[in-house]
């Protein structure tokens, strides 16, 4: 066992546990070492089955993370440099729209599309978690970070899309998920990219395609924060309940944007 952080092993231990996608053998070999604090025992145990692959995909980043101590990523994530001249041509967007696991496909099917990360933004406490957004004790919102090649797309494509993933007079909420934490809003990241967006929107109002008034906001974008692996793609990891769950949304989408 490679040396590392206990602080981020304990942190990430967490928050396996509390992560649906972790089989219930696996689960209690987590609470085992939390308990007990003995993380090299804990690799023991998961060698055989990480070897024959029969681990859940968190538990296989898990696994890695204590054999090279390397901290796992959460995400396939770009981060942008704006020192580095590669990145030169990218920019990123966030969009909130209601429960993120159906609003990272459509984007992620663009040419042009790097990464498509949902996360939480617009709230005030630091690394929050699913189980506190959907608590409302956090003031986040649930939304997507696009990161995107600004010679292929352009943010006004991005921001066209999304109007046409959301019911943007609901503002309590998107379909069957209400509350604050589901909120639909526009984090915009510079004055060209709220120039645009206002500009977007007020095309929008002018089609009076909806009777409500469009009452989706438009803000100055803030931290955004990973979320779960388990949230992650997840249309492609659990695609019936990504179905079930998306179906109230597809329906409306299907009726006011044909």
């Amino acid at each position: 066992m490679k040396k590392f952080d206990e602080n981020a092993v304990l942190s990430a231990l967490t928050n396996l546990i509390l992560t649906p996608g972790v089989r219930e053998w696996e689960r209690q070999q987590l609470i085992d070492a939390k308990n007990s604090g003995d993380y090299k025992n804990l690799e023991w145990v998961l060698r055989p089955h990480a070897l024959r692959g029969s681990l859940s995909p968190d538990m296989t980043e898990f696994y890695a993370f204590l054999t090279t101590g390397i901290a796992p990523t959460r995400f396939n994530r770009k981060e942008i440099d704006p020192m580095n001249a590669a990145d030169e041509h990218l920019d990123s967007a966030i969009f909130a729209g209601g429960c993120f696991w159906c609003m990272v496909q459509p984007f992620e099917e663009l040419s042009g599309i790097l990464s498509v990360t949902s996360g939480y933004t617009g709230g005030h406490q630091d690394n929050p978690t699913y189980e506190q957004v959907c608590a409302h004790l956090t003031g986040h919102t649930e939304a997507v970070e696009i990161i995107f090649d600004t010679t292929k797309i352009s943010y006004d494509e991005l921001v066209t899309l999304y109007w046409q993933l959301t019911d943007p007079s609901d503002a309590f909420g998107q379909f069957e998920d209400r509350g604050d934490n589901y909120r639909p809003v526009i984090f915009v990241n510079s004055k060209a990219q709220r120039a645009q967006a206002e500009a977007s929107k007020q095309r929008l109002l002018d089609t009076k395609k909806f009777e409500q008034p469009i009452v989706t906001t438009i803000e100055d974008a803030q931290k955004f924060w990973p979320a779960e692996n388990y949230h992650q793609d997840f249309y492609k990891k659990n695609p019936e309940r990504y179905k079930a769950s998306s179906a109230i949304r597809h329906r409306f989408l299907r009726r006011n944007w044909a």
